[in-house]
């Protein structure tokens, strides 16, 4: 997954020469950069964990503190959560590295599982080892229950203890593979906070790295490459495992070189191999890194990867896609393109339940933060940002009112020229309601508007929430909304 600042420097002419992608819905997170994709699906919700790659730091180097988590049920609107754990979980590292400040970076590629009520978190920090971090729900807090490394570094170099997968077979037994250059793997105990040692090299298993395993490397890595050492890498596999199983076949999708990454992906009878290669399943993108993340959702099978996409990125600032991944009836991988509409919705937003701001399907000019009320909430609106979210189902009997609850620092009840048009369809579509936003003395405060007159709106709508006032001002902030088949009295209505 990462790649050293020195190994960046020579690859960004490559870089260079790639074509840009702008997609619509795709990057699903435009609140921040986000890498790394590690999805997992519990009781109808798919949890997205990622890196995340910060707005600002040492140029052309990665800067990563934290792991953050998106949740969806629909495949299109997704509630941020934030950052859930950081390197600060891991004290250890910073103790037992002379002179490093583990706080400052190295929050690299994570994956999560939930067994038996509890949720494990395997991070890498700064390919130092991989640590196990447990909390008793996805959104944590999560706590580091050996207080040392799960893996320590390998032989293999600085970068081998990196990208964990961790997966559950049909019997229960668990796995966690990892690995750059080389691939490795062990059985985890029950508690999944240990593994056997009974197997491989005190419990660590190294897969071999053959041609026929995992893929011809082309064009071959030549010696003067600059590269982490191992200079030289016989396969394209280069880091990033990621296990799946499919009906009853196990799959290893992995990130490819050589540099820029492409997708790659081999086969085998168990979740520990022996793997035979089975091809490409997505080119190279705008990033010269990549990382796949595989997961069944409704019925579909997705592949979640990182680009470049969003406004200011690159190779250090990278951003989590996602479409849909389909399978040839011999069970090999059909090629990946990326598109900018993202997959389709698998379900519809109710509009009358409460809706936390920072659901999003699209978004320009906003961020998210920690809310005073609990959870997050939506910060930097300013004159033209917006919010969309899909697939809205009104009903027939349709909504007669519209309410927000926002914080804004002028005095309460005082008007501040700030509204938000709630409109359909698009960015400039039909409006069915406009909210004036008054002063709430920096407290959170409901207000409501009618909405789209006597009839209502009504059916499956997307929604945007376009946000005016004066330039140059941050106007107010924005923790949930919802809609009302009621209408509202005379005396609260403001239009």
């Amino acid at each position: 997954m990462k790649k050293s600042p020195r190994s960046a420097l020579v690859l960004l002419s490559v870089l260079a020469s790639l074509p840009a992608v702008s997609f619509a819905l795709n990057p699903v997170i435009q609140t921040m950069y986000t890498a790394d994709p590690a999805p997992v699906v519990h009781n109808g919700t798919l949890y997205l964990f990622s890196s995340h790659d910060q707005d600002v730091g040492e140029k052309n180097n990665f800067n990563m503190k934290d792991w953050v988590l998106a949740t969806t049920t629909d495949m299109v609107n997704w509630t941020q959560h934030g950052a859930i754990a950081s390197l600060r979980d891991f004290p250890w590292a910073a103790k037992e590295i002379s002179g490093w400040d583990g706080f400052d970076n190295g929050a690299w590629a994570p994956q999560a599982i939930e067994r038996d009520g509890k949720w494990y978190l395997y991070a890498p920090v700064q390919g130092r080892g991989i640590g196990v971090l447990v909390a008793d729900n996805p959104l944590g807090p999560y706590t580091d229950p050996i207080k040392k490394p799960l893996i320590a570094g390998q032989a293999g170099g600085l970068y081998d203890s990196i990208d964990p997968t961790v997966y559950i077979d049909d019997n229960g037994q668990a796995y966690l593979a990892w690995g750059n250059p080389n691939l490795w793997s062990v059985k985890l105990n029950k508690d999944m906070i240990s593994y056997d040692t009974s197997v491989g090299e005190n419990g660590i298993i190294r897969h071999p790295m053959t041609v026929k395993a995992l893929g011809e490397r082309n064009p071959p890595d030549t010696q003067g490459v600059t590269l982490p050492k191992p200079a030289l890498r016989g396969t394209s596999y280069e880091e990033g495992p990621w296990l799946y199983k499919r009906k009853n076949l196990n799959y290893l999708f992995f990130a490819a070189g050589p540099i820029p990454e492409h997708l790659g992906y081999s086969t085998g009878p168990t979740p520990d191999g022996p793997w035979t290669y089975g091809g490409v399943v997505m080119p190279p993108q705008s990033a010269f890194t990549n990382h796949p993340g595989v997961v069944d959702f409704k019925g579909k099978t997705y592949l979640f990867y990182h680009n470049a996409a969003l406004p200011g990125g690159d190779g250090f600032k990278r951003s989590v896609c996602v479409d849909e991944l389909k399978f040839n009836s011999d069970g090999s991988v059909r090629m990946v393109s990326p598109t900018r509409e993202g997959p389709a919705p698998v379900a519809t937003l109710d509009p009358y339940q409460r809706v936390e701001a920072e659901t999003i399907a699209w978004s320009s000019g906003v961020k998210i933060e920690p809310s005073s009320a609990g959870g997050q909430n939506v910060r930097d609106i300013h004159d033209g940002a917006y919010i969309t979210v899909r697939n809205v189902d009104f009903g027939g009997s349709g909504a007669r009112a519209f309410m927000a609850s926002v914080s804004s620092t002028a005095k309460a009840k005082q008007a501040t020229g700030a509204k938000i048009e709630i409109r359909l369809g698009k960015l400039d579509g039909h409006l069915i309601g406009t909210l004036p936003v008054s002063g709430t003395g920096g407290q959170w405060k409901p207000q409501s508007v009618r909405v789209s007159g006597v009839s209502g709106v009504s059916g499956v709508q997307d929604v945007f929430f376009v946000f005016r006032g004066a330039a140059g001002e941050e106007l107010f902030k924005f923790d949930y909304w919802q809609f009302s088949q009621r209408d509202l009295p005379a005396d609260q209505a403001a239009n």
